[in-house]
């Protein structure tokens, strides 16, 4: 089963019209660390991605994380 962090980085790359070796260069950038598309795309298909690399990959396509209490 694919996780869910996959999931929602493959819904909103769609959503941006951005390939992952797009988003992995940009993140490279902004982390000073790099990034390949395959590198990135191995960390999430492991679930080892970071929270914060979450925060800056929302943040590189302009979306935020947003905590929601549930309703019972």
């Amino acid at each position: 089963m694919e996780n869910f962090v996959r999931k929602q980085i493959k819904i909103l790359l769609l959503q941006e019209d951005m390939m992952l070796k797009e988003l992995a260069a940009k993140l490279s950038d902004k982390l000073g660390k790099k990034y390949t598309p395959d590198s990135l795309s191995h960390k999430i298909a492991r679930n080892s991605i970071t929270y914060s690399e979450m925060v800056v990959i929302a943040d590189l396509l302009e979306y935020d994380i947003k905590f929601e209490k549930r309703k019972i």
